[in-house]
């Protein structure tokens, strides 16, 4: 019996990591709770555990009086007579330590003690998965897609599940059991207290996880790019729709290291194994720049621009780009367009060189206040443009005299930046 007991405590020391001490712990409380339970007190109740071999004693204090008529509460006094054969130098108002064996107690206060351990352990392994999962909230975790629960797919993370709702799921993504998926823990959620404000330790904590999250992709190039991990450069801004595409704007702190080309990598590869964990999602790396015309240039890649007009207080910007860009510029959908109004956080409107010269406040000279005045902003010029764009597939072309879905697009680049 005491070979199994200590069998069973090295398993749950090793598997739940649950300290020894406290499974000790957990089997002093479990006798202490299955003697009340058969005696209807544990005030004289002791249990005495070697916790190297795993021999124990269950001793009940009991004090001595004279005779057995004399014996009031067989729980708490003995008689003289059966003390002494205990204890030969007892002596009438002295304690003497009676052993009891655990098969006295019977099946229900077994039963109850069973349940006293349970508790403990269960109590103990949850506030090992707080500890660990509390310092991993806001981090990218490698899970086992386990099962599906309905719309809701579970994650084996290893110590615990967490849950991957349908919300959080990429909608072109296809799981299946047993898959390795990397996840963003976007939030560990503890058991709520009840009304007497004791917490409810039957059920673990809740942790959430998400592929759709921008933080995903941001964690991933940490992971993969050095200069990004160790601050030299950094993530700006990311805009993103799951499974489509992701801008991403980086900076770089240190004059020499280019921040697109970091995060590229020699021949693609660190962007592309990043592309590769996100089922081949789009990803465009651009550059940071504190001036929001040129920001918003470098966001509408991989569309060339004539000039940007961009007005920091209203958030508004007004770009114009070559009659042959602008489907390039507004994108399958509007995606390029509604992504860059995400990423700038400004509401964009956009116009062919063509549409613009009948357009109030998209023409040049609108922009002038006197014959030696500058524009407020010009584009850059094609030397300065930089950008990279990682594409499986080329953009469809929308028809460029559509002015239906120009509106359009630009409504929703609107909102959308309006939103980011």
């Amino acid at each position: 019996m005491n070979n199994e007991l200590m069998e069973a405590i090295e398993m749950l020391e090793k598997e739940k990591e649950i300290s020894r001490d406290v499974l000790f712990d957990a089997i002093e409380s479990g006798f202490v709770a299955a003697y009340r339970n058969h005696f209807g007190k544990a005030d004289n109740v002791k249990v005495d555990i070697n916790r190297k071999t795993g021999e124990y004693k269950i001793l009940s204090e009991r004090e001595v009086v004279e005779t057995e008529d004399d014996v009031m509460d067989p729980v708490t006094e003995i008689s003289l007579a059966d003390a002494r054969v205990i204890d030969k130098k007892a002596e009438v108002g002295s304690i003497v330590n009676v052993e009891l064996k655990s098969k006295e107690f019977g099946r229900i206060a077994t039963s109850n003690a069973k349940g006293v351990l349970l508790q403990t352990i269960r109590e103990e392994e949850r506030n090992a998965i707080i500890s660990q999962f509390s310092d991993k909230e806001k981090t990218v975790v490698t899970g086992i897609v386990q099962r599906f629960m309905g719309k809701n797919i579970s994650i084996d993370l290893g110590k615990s599940d967490a849950i991957l709702s349908e919300n959080e799921q990429i909608p072109s993504e296809h799981l299946r059991p047993t898959e390795r998926v990397k996840v963003y823990i976007y939030e560990v959620k503890l058991p709520q207290e009840d009304k007497s404000g004791n917490k409810n330790t039957n059920r673990r904590p809740k942790i959430l996880v998400s592929r759709t999250h921008p933080e995903l992709v941001k964690k991933l190039f940490e992971s993969e790019v050095t200069e990004v991990r160790d601050k030299t450069v950094e993530i700006r801004a990311i805009a993103r729709e799951a499974g489509s595409r992701t801008k991403i704007a980086v900076w770089s702190n240190n004059p020499d290291v280019d921040p697109v080309g970091a995060c590229v990598g020699m021949n693609g590869v660190r962007v592309n194994s990043i592309v590769e964990e996100l089922r081949g999602e789009k990803i465009d790396i651009i550059n940071w720049d504190e001036n929001p015309g040129i920001l918003i240039e470098n966001a509408l890649s991989p569309a060339k621009v004539v000039f940007v007009i961009a007005d920091g207080d209203e958030k508004t910007a007004k770009v114009v780009v070559p009659d042959s860009q602008l489907s390039l510029a507004i994108g399958k959908e509007g995606q390029n367009a509604r992504l860059a109004a995400k990423l700038t956080g400004f509401k964009i409107d956009i116009k062919s060189e063509t549409q613009a010269k009948d357009a109030p406040g998209f023409r040049l000279e609108d922009y002038y206040d006197d014959e030696d005045d500058d524009y407020e902003y010009e584009a850059a010029s094609e030397e300065d443009y930089e950008t990279e764009e990682y594409d499986s597939e080329s953009q469809d072309e929308l028809p460029e005299d559509d002015q239906n879905t120009i509106n359009e697009v630009s409504e929703a680049a609107t909102e959308d930046g309006e939103e980011a």
